[in-house]
């Protein structure tokens, strides 16, 4: 192993110069970026946010609207496919892919991450659907979508059930 520019003489450099590829985004990246704008997001229209301690919970964030408090998972996407973004709405149990159940979760929010946009999905209205596919822009779209009724549905963390 060779010196690195501007290291000590018979010392090594802790790590290599970072190329374009090692320094991409991984997905896992991403989606904590992802979350961390949830948070502001969030936070911006008022809403309290709390992350459960550990990984055990299904999920992410624990919002309070004021009246009550909800469970949310977070997910985000950056994958066009034609006209819609996918998202992957399963989570990984024991080597398998399973569906996130109302019993666990609340909302699912998914950030369409190159429109900034933000779907508020209640876990019950996805059902057992593994993808969701989401619009592109109102303005970039031909006809609505399935999913346009919750981009930017904030308000639905407000309302008591």
């Amino acid at each position: 192993m060779g010196k690195a520019k501007g290291s000590s003489p018979g010392r090594v450099a802790a790590s290599r110069p970072k190329t374009d590829r090692r320094r991409a985004t991984t997905c896992k990246r991403q989606g904590e970026l992802s979350e961390l704008a949830f948070v502001h997001k969030a936070a911006s229209l008022g809403f309290g946010v709390a992350r459960p301690y550990g990984d055990n919970e299904r999920y992410d964030f624990i919002v309070d609207s004021g009246q009550r408090l909800w469970r949310v998972q977070v997910k985000s996407t950056a994958y066009l496919r034609g006209e819609c973004y996918r998202v992957l709405v399963l989570r990984h149990l024991r080597g398998h892919t399973v569906s996130y159940q109302p019993s666990e979760v609340d909302f699912l929010v998914a950030h369409v991450i190159p429109e900034e946009a933000w779907f508020v999905l209640p876990i019950r209205a996805i059902g057992s659907r593994p993808i969701l596919t989401l619009s592109r822009s109102p303005s970039a779209r031909r006809r609505p979508r399935l999913w346009d009724a919750y981009r930017e549905a904030w308000h639905l963390l407000r309302e008591t059930e």
